[in-house]
């Protein structure tokens, strides 16, 4: 029973942040709050974890949920490697950018200081 409540409590939590992202993210809030609810529904039955374990060719409803717990896990972290490696890219483009920003202006400004020099000769 105390494993009961506490992953109530920890799915109540995941419930809670789901309705703080799902003003940034509608996608991400929709999908967290899918998942809390089901693992609410399986630890509260967890006789309905097992039935649908068997209907899928898995042995025990904990396997399952282990199951799919992976693979979900190794999607986030794909997902988190793109988005980190898009912004990696996205910082050498802008440092790139800067970078040839800042070596135009100081040519411009020896060419003016050139300028100026050659004309109060």
């Amino acid at each position: 029973m105390i494993a009961r409540l506490i992953l109530t409590a920890l799915l109540l939590t995941v419930l809670a942040y789901a309705a703080i992202q799902y003003r940034s993210s509608r996608w991400i809030g929709a999908l967290a709050v899918l998942t809390a609810l089901a693992g609410l529904y399986f630890v509260w039955l967890p006789g309905h974890a097992t039935v649908l374990a068997e209907w899928a060719g898995v042995g025990r409803g904990v396997d399952l949920i282990l199951y799919t717990w992976v693979a979900i896990s190794l999607i986030m972290l794909l997902n988190i490697h793109l988005k980190l490696r898009a912004q990696i890219e996205l910082i050498t483009a802008l440092a790139r950018a800067a970078a040839l920003n800042d070596a135009r202006h100081r040519a411009d400004q020896q060419t003016s200081v050139s300028l100026k020099s050659i004309s109060q000769d």
